[in-house]
Formats: structure tokens, C-alpha cells, sequence
């Protein structure tokens, strides 16, 4: 018993039923407020506004426009503007001001279908080159946005010319350490994941892992690259050692099931300090929980020799700290508060949003 409670612990604060689908949640930087994206029964999409208060979540405000949003981020904005960038249905990248939101900022209609995955760097979390938004589509493309350019994006990933491109379910910005690296990583639905440099405008690495990757993540975006982790259909978890490559070994891995449900899907994952991980969503049909599947135990030496006196990396190995049943309905969508440790909010398929709290993070 004195074990158990030592683990983290995962704690259900608040909970608030909507009348829509909700997609995607987000924080808003340097606040308590955190929005919903999603869309209504209608096919219009929205997005609401909600305030943490001493009685739960409070709403704000709200805007709905003509086609559902999928996905959402803060993370290419600065601190002092924290505009919001969307990707729908319909192949949008819009940016808004949540202040004043009757036409976005920044739009383009380069894709042709759906966005199913965003991301962005050089806003709150890196001061480090260009601010700009990565966007996959089901369209098979990946693209990257600099918001100072209006309709053309600064770089575009297509598939090899008279292939078929496969739907990209997931992206993220990483290596962003100076103002002149930076990696764009891409997840798409045959197990396929490609790490695309954007000084050379090329692939940098590509693995397939059998299964649709539906969610990447670098453990942070502006330190050179560390560990990619991506999470699969089937209820895998792959943890890359990104650092170190080796020309016939490759890139070395620690691969992790989640053994509570044989058919859980895992999404995106999430840093926190001490390198602890959090599968953010799961689409799935039995009953969800959030596992703190990474831990990540560093062995003694993380880089090896082969025969030839050429290094290759060590991996390492993940430990789960705590799993909790949090919905009877998969989860959509789920993020951590930048700026509280274990404060986070997520979303489910029963149309609704619950505040999380998680204590003891600072001691593993």
C-alpha cells in the first residue's frame, strides 16, 4: 500500500458535458483558460473558450465557423499574442485571434482534404528560428507554414511521384536548438515514420513500424535531437534514441504493449520533466485509461561501439508509473498545462471534458 502511494497519482478534478464532438483541447499559454475544438451536428465547426474557477470550468466564450476543427495548437504564437492554429475538414490551416475571431489571420486551402495533425515551434515553448505550423492531411501531403507568408507554404513533403500518398495522421517539430536546424517528423497510416530535415529538404530517416502511427512527439522541441516516441495502433509504444544513428543499425529503440487492453490505440505523447510520458489519446472501443508508460530508465552508457569502432545508441528501457480509468468512451484528445505540473485536460467520445490533476511528477 505505501508503494502505491508513492506512484503518481491521477485525479479526476472537474468535469463538463458539451452537445458537440470535441477533437481537440489545448491550454492557453500563461492562463487557467483552455479551448475545445470540434464540431456540432450541423457540420458547422467551433471552438469554445473555458476558465478554470472554484467551482469547475466556467465558459467564456465561443465562435463556430462552416467546417469542423480537427486539430489545434498555441505553440507557434508568442506569449503576448497566443493566436490559435486550427486544421479542419475541409484542408484549412487557419490562425485566429481569440480576441477579436470574425476571419482568421492567417488562412490557406493548400490541402486537399482533411488536416489531421498540427504542430508548432518558435511561439511559447522555443525562441529559435522562424515561428512556423506543420500540418498533415490525409491528402498524403506534409507541409510547413511560415505565418509572415501569406498561401505558400515554406516547405511541402509529397509522396514519390506516381505512388499513392498515404494518410499522415501525425507530426512534430523537433532539433530546434539553434536558429538554423530544425526536423519536421511525420506518422502515417501504413506505419511509415520519416523524419524530414528542412536545411537539406530531405528525408533523414524513415522506419516503418507495421502499425498506423498515430501520434509523434520529441521529448523537447528546442534541444538537438534526443528521443522520438511514437505511438501505434495495436497498443504499442516505440521510444527511439534519435541521437545517436548508425549507418547499418540505424536508429536503436525500446518498443513497450500496453498489457490492460489488448485493443487500445495510443496517440500522441506528451513531455513532462523527469521524462515522464503520457499516451495523450487513444481511439478505441472499451473503456480508456491514461498510462504513464514513460518513465524512461537511461542505461549506464547510452552510446556503444561496434567492431569497427563505429558508435551506435542504447535505448534504454520504459517503466509505467500509474494507470487510470478515466472514461467509459475513448479519449479524443488530451494536453498538459504548460505552466502547472500535473494540471491537464482532456476529451472523450461521451462529448465531454475533464480536468486532471496528477501529483508526485517532481519525484520521478
Amino acid at each position: 500500500m505505501v508503494d502505491l502511494l508513492q506512484k503518481p497519482q491521477i485525479i479526476c478534478h472537474t468535469q463538463k458535458s458539451l452537445d458537440y464532438a470535441i477533437h481537440d483541447v489545448k491550454w492557453i499559454p500563461c492562463s487557467a483558460k483552455f479551448i475545445a475544438v470540434g464540431g456540432k451536428s450541423n457540420g458547422a465547426g467551433i471552438v469554445e473558450i473555458y476558465a478554470l474557477t472554484g467551482e469547475g470550468v466556467e465558459k467564456r466564450g465561443e465562435f463556430c465557423k462552416k467546417e469542423h476543427f480537427k486539430c489545434a495548437t498555441f505553440d507557434a504564437s508568442s506569449l503576448r499574442n497566443r493566436h490559435l492554429a486550427t486544421g479542419d475538414f475541409a484542408g484549412r490551416l487557419q490562425v485566429w485571434d481569440l480576441e477579436d475571431n470574425l476571419v482568421p489571420i492567417y488562412k490557406t486551402t493548400e490541402h486537399k482534404a482533411v488536416i489531421n495533425a498540427i504542430d508548432g515551434v518558435s511561439g511559447a515553448m522555443s525562441g529559435c528560428g522562424a515561428p512556423e505550423i506543420v500540418t498533415g492531411s490525409r491528402d498524403g501531403s506534409v507541409m510547413v507554414w511560415d505565418i509572415r507568408q501569406k498561401d505558400t507554404p515554406v516547405a511541402k513533403f509529397l509522396a514519390t511521384e506516381g505512388t499513392t500518398g498515404r494518410d499522415c495522421w501525425a507530426v512534430a517539430f523537433g532539433n530546434t536548438y539553434n536558429n538554423e536546424e530544425r526536423v519536421v517528423a511525420a506518422g502515417y497510416d501504413n506505419g511509415d515514420i520519416k523524419i524530414f530535415d528542412l536545411n537539406t529538404m530531405k528525408v533523414r530517416w524513415s522506419k516503418c513500424v507495421k502499425n498506423g502511427v498515430v501520434g509523434l512527439q520529441f521529448d523537447r522541441k528546442n534541444i538537438p535531437m534526443n528521443k522520438l516516441v511514437a505511438t501505434t495502433l495495436e497498443s504499442k509504444i516505440h521510444c527511439f534514441d534519435v541521437k545517436t544513428y548508425h549507418p547499418k543499425k540505424g536508429i536503436s529503440v525500446c518498443n513497450r504493449k500496453s498489457t490492460q487492453f489488448d485493443n487500445l490505440d495510443g496517440q500522441t505523447l506528451a513531455p513532462k520533466p523527469g521524462d515522464i510520458y503520457d499516451d495523450r489519446r487513444f481511439r478505441n472501443s472499451v473503456p480508456l485509461e491514461i498510462c504513464y508508460d514513460g518513465l524512461i530508465n537511461y542505461p549506464i552508457r547510452r552510446v556503444e561501439k561496434d567492431a569497427d569502432e563505429i558508435p551506435y545508441g542504447v535505448a534504454g528501457e520504459l517503466t509505467m508509473l500509474q494507470n487510470t480509468v478515466v472514461s467509459e468512451q475513448p479519449v479524443t484528445s488530451f494536453d498538459w498545462c504548460a505552466d502547472k505540473m500535473g494540471l491537464s485536460v482532456c476529451s472523450s467520445y461521451d462529448q465531454s471534458i475533464r480536468v486532471l490533476i496528477t501529483t508526485k511528477l517532481k519525484y520521478h
